[in-house]
């Protein structure tokens, strides 16, 4: 479905510019208050006592795990069921999700560069804004009005956008928006897709060959690399989720930059639930190549930007240790690499530059999308 947009004032800013991925919408400059810039994510407990809440959260949102119209009901029992298990998982790696360390970290740190590239938008504020774990949508946006923001842009933690992640995301700011800031006080513009982005492809590349160089040099580029990122259901692929697609943009583009020089698949982990989700699956790939003899192989956290557990445990515990064999590594993750951090702040920069309130490609619902909220959402962002 095609987001039908009735106001003429909303359609006539869309001028469409060379890149052909921004839509060249020009925000009037605020000077009141800093430019907030707000990381989306969808987060992770801190403490072992947060466990429960994050995954009722995460079950209950029909944008990532459509259960129908016992949605609620369901995601109380089974974070009830899960919460012991996932307990122990956190408890692994050390008691609880790094993403909200790293995620300050990177706000705090790319906001110190923008302060020097774009000083006409200065002070530059970071906030982080989770979907499922503290702080929440509602924490943040309250912090940012105390702080006197009058200029945010919402930039989202996942470079390939998918309804389930981004979409997730959006439609909670546009809630909590409506609820806390009724007068749109805050004048917002959207972030919402950067998989190609320069600096996002060549840390993965120079990530990927540090990794590389661990191996001995007669079998270095017979290293066989696999992309690996979070699943999706197929009932959400299915009705037309860009995100397999651009996932897949940022692997061709990481091995453009690496000249293509080792063999490489995209894989998907995190599956959850009996129901068909995108394949082939991490853990199954990596058993069937060791099978074969195939058993120098580097994953590569490809739609992840800092470690959490799907890369601390499902990865490095689940995968690699159980697999008992050498010669299977992960790159290590973006978290506070300084090429990243640099690439955080080009992206916002250029943003800025471009005046665009998001990307040509975010009007567009996915083909076969019938949700209001996705709709709604998006004609707030584009009005802004």
């Amino acid at each position: 479905m095609t987001l039908r947009l009735s106001s003429r004032a909303v359609i006539r800013p869309f001028v469409l510019n060379s890149r052909g991925l921004a839509t060249a919408t020009h925000l009037p400059k605020m000077k009141r208050g800093p430019t907030g810039i707000v990381l989306l994510n969808m987060g992770g407990p801190s403490t072992i006592p947060e466990v429960y809440d994050f995954l009722y959260r995460l079950f209950a949102d029909r944008d990532l795990i459509p259960l129908g119209r016992y949605q609620e009901t369901l995601a109380r029992f089974i974070a009830w069921r899960r919460t012991p298990k996932i307990e122990h998982h956190y408890e692994e790696i050390g008691g609880g999700s790094p993403i909200r360390k790293w995620s300050e970290f990177q706000a705090t740190e790319m906001c110190k560069r923008l302060d020097k590239l774009s000083p006409e938008t200065a002070p530059h504020k970071g906030y982080v804004a989770f979907r499922y774990a503290k702080p929440l949508t509602a924490e943040t946006l309250n912090q940012m009005q105390q702080d006197g923001v009058k200029r945010a842009i919402a930039f989202t933690q996942y470079p390939q956008y998918s309804c389930s992640t981004t979409g997730s995301s959006l439609n909670e700011l546009w809630k909590v928006t409506k609820s806390l800031d009724p007068n749109s006080e805050i004048k917002w513009s959207v972030i919402d897709r950067w998989p190609t982005h320069s600096g996002l492809v060549k840390t993965f590349a120079q990530l990927i060959k540090d990794k590389l160089n661990e191996y001995d040099p007669e079998v270095r580029d017979k290293v066989i690399l696999l992309f690996s990122a979070h699943s999706l259901p197929m009932s959400v692929v299915n009705r037309g989720d860009p995100y397999p697609a651009e996932v897949a943009a940022t692997a061709y583009g990481v091995m453009s930059e690496l000249k293509f020089t080792n063999p490489y698949r995209l894989v998907w982990q995190s599956q959850v639930g009996p129901s068909a989700w995108l394949g082939a699956q991490t853990s199954d790939t990596v058993k069937s190549l060791v099978r074969k003899g195939q058993t120098n192989i580097i994953l590569v956290p490809i739609a992840f930007t800092s470690d959490h557990i799907e890369t601390l445990h499902e990865l490095d515990l689940e995968i690699i240790k159980e697999t008992k064999v050498e010669g299977i590594k992960r790159a290590e993750s973006l978290n506070g690499q300084p090429m990243f951090i640099d690439a955080l702040a080009d992206v916002v920069h250029n943003h800025l530059k471009d005046g665009a309130v998001a990307s040509n490609q975010y009007p567009m619902q996915c083909p076969m999308c019938t949700k209001e909220v996705c709709s709604n959402s998006r004609r707030f962002f584009l009005s802004q």
